[in-house]
């Protein structure tokens, strides 16, 4: 199982949402390339970054942050927030990026997501977030009206190889993850399920990796304490 480290930024700051409130969250550094040397130490191979200012205002807040992290090296980044036209997913793929993520864009211009996965192939992610089933969009604010496991058959269908899915609800939370969902999820043929939100223990990363699961971010988990990431990467990490 590939294990994403999180970090997610808001002004420059490293910092963690409750449940992708805005008004909840707590700073954990100012020196994002910092917690990226530490996950190396660690025997990260792999980052998830987040523009959570671009993710809820629509243009990128952060860009200076995420290059700093992209050519301090060391690491497969895939970087998501607020990445909502071709220009910008180029932007970051000729900055170094691994992988661009498509959230909100991907529920409002379906058509364009479906020629971004076509003309970019693995390089293209898409973020589904969802709060009591139903894709939420802008930051984790509104709710669209289509429930999360049937948008993911649709991007499958799409062309789409990589979806990233949170279920909002655990997300920060600390009370452990959907396993019932991602069960559900894995049983999609053809499209690659990361799971998001919520995981804090070994077992569930085992439960995970035993149902198919290829991929996790870890988030809070790390920066609280529950989980160290060297051991988790020793246990259940590939690189």
């Amino acid at each position: 199982m590939q294990i994403f480290p999180a970090i997610d930024l808001r002004g420059g700051q490293v910092v963690r949402l409750y449940q992708g409130d805005y008004n909840q969250e707590a700073v954990y550094g100012q020196d994002p390339c910092a917690y990226a040397r530490e996950f190396i130490k660690a025997g990260a191979s792999f980052l998830h970054v987040v523009d959570l200012d671009g993710a809820r205002d629509g243009a990128p807040a952060n860009f200076e942050s995420i290059a700093a992290l992209v050519r301090q090296g060391g690491l497969f980044i895939e970087v998501g927030g607020g990445i909502r036209t071709e220009e910008r997913i180029d932007q970051y793929l000729e900055l170094g990026a691994g992988r661009c993520i498509l959230g909100t864009i991907a529920v409002q211009d379906f058509a364009f997501t479906a020629r971004m996965a076509q003309k970019y192939g693995e390089r293209i992610a898409v973020g589904v977030d969802a709060r009591n089933g139903y894709v939420a969009v802008n930051g984790w604010k509104e709710l669209s009206r289509e429930k999360g496991v049937d948008f993911c058959l649709r991007l499958r269908d799409a062309g789409v190889k990589t979806v990233i899915y949170t279920d909002i609800s655990r997300d920060g939370a600390g009370q452990g993850t959907n396993l019932e969902l991602y069960r559900e999820l894995a049983a999609i043929d053809g499209l690659e399920i990361t799971a998001s939100g919520g995981i804090c223990s070994l077992e569930e990363l085992r439960e995970l990796d035993r149902m198919g699961i290829p991929a996790a971010i870890l988030g809070k988990s790390l920066y609280d304490g529950l989980l160290d990431l060297g051991t988790v990467i020793r246990e259940v990490g590939v690189c």
